[in-house]
């Protein structure tokens, strides 16, 4: 009998994945802070 994976929660596929969008998101954050010339705060209407 095959051990079932389970299909969702904290696999180490998903953990993976997780990690990469992270890091892309962070970098997209800090290039539209150096385009832009203002933090997100700023962006959204905060400050």
């Amino acid at each position: 009998m095959q051990e079932q994976k389970p299909k969702f929660g904290f696999t180490p596929f998903a953990e993976t994945w997780n990690g990469r969008l992270a890091m892309l998101g962070f970098v997209i954050g800090l290039a539209t802070e150096w385009i832009t010339g203002q933090n997100i705060l700023q962006q959204i209407g905060l400050m």
